[in-house]
């Protein structure tokens, strides 16, 4: 009897083989395979309805035949086995964990809590950021119940020192006493109205918005995953992130995709034709 990977190997090679020819012999056979594929496939659904009637038993058997396993899966007939739930949930983890590292932060599996409940911990700098309950539902979440359908609650769970888990320190802006100096961003001219301009000033990222006389000043950065938000996606006073979507009201600086997070407001004075920012001094 022919093994499957005898068979496999076959048509591996007539593949090779075919990739020689030029497009329109490739073409010709391309089309023959499918519609002997077609025909197979009509075929083989019509047999699983018969057996089905007379025997679910027979059709279980029939099933555990590597080649008829295989015909089956080719064919869509069959779907294959899901992974186990934790190798899945690590999948969605490894998903969202470049992202989360790309800011000193990361995410480990806590605890499957059956039937429908899974325990993360935020770690490094999102265990602490004030957007730590935006990154939980917009990326760990969703990426866990996109790739685990029977989960429906995603919980973060605080850091414990008492299981070995070490608080990472994040230093306050605040912790000590700064000043700040002020510079010139730009002419008011130069901002489009009802629109945004990015700049660089003094290493910052920063998008100023115009309407009328009023001006507004942000940092140049998603409060989502950090994407910057220099675009032209700007409608009724409303800026779309271009990386997820995210929308901000640029008068105010409000989330209107989650309200407890806002764009990093930057304080403003307008000097004749000029704008100028004021910024903390390093």
């Amino acid at each position: 009897m022919t093994s499957l990977e005898e068979l496999v190997t076959e048509i591996s090679q007539f593949e090779a083989i075919i990739a020689d020819w030029d497009e329109t012999q490739r073409g010709v056979a391309f089309a023959l395979k499918r519609a002997i594929e077609e025909l197979h496939k009509e075929a083989i659904t019509r047999l699983i309805k018969s057996v089905k009637q007379e025997s679910m038993t027979s059709l279980r058997h029939a099933v555990k035949d590597e080649v008829v396993y295989a015909v089956l899966l080719y064919h869509e007939l069959i779907k294959p086995p899901k992974p186990p739930l934790e190798q899945r949930i690590q999948t969605a983890l490894d998903e969202v964990r470049p992202g989360l590292k790309s800011h000193n932060g990361d995410v480990e599996l806590v605890a499957i809590k059956p039937p429908d409940t899974v325990e993360v911990r935020l770690m490094g700098s999102c265990s602490n950021c004030p957007a730590s309950t935006l990154t939980l539902y917009q990326g760990v979440e969703q990426a866990i119940k996109t790739h685990c359908r029977e989960i429906t609650r995603v919980i973060a769970v605080t850091n414990n020192s008492s299981h070995g888990i070490k608080n990472h320190d994040i230093t306050s802006p605040f912790s000590q006493e700064t000043t700040s100096s002020w510079f010139k961003v730009t002419d008011i001219d130069k901002i489009p109205e009802l629109s945004v301009l990015p700049v660089q000033i003094e290493g910052e990222s920063l998008i100023l918005y115009r309407q009328g006389m009023n001006i507004t000043c942000y940092r140049n950065i998603c409060t989502h995953l950090a994407s910057p938000l220099d675009t032209d996606n700007v409608e009724d006073g409303v800026i779309t992130c271009p990386s997820h979507g995210f929308q901000y009201r640029l008068d105010t600086g409000e989330s209107l995709t989650f309200s407890d997070v806002s764009l990093q407001p930057y304080p403003l004075k307008l000097e004749e034709n000029m704008v100028f920012v004021e910024l903390k001094n390093s």
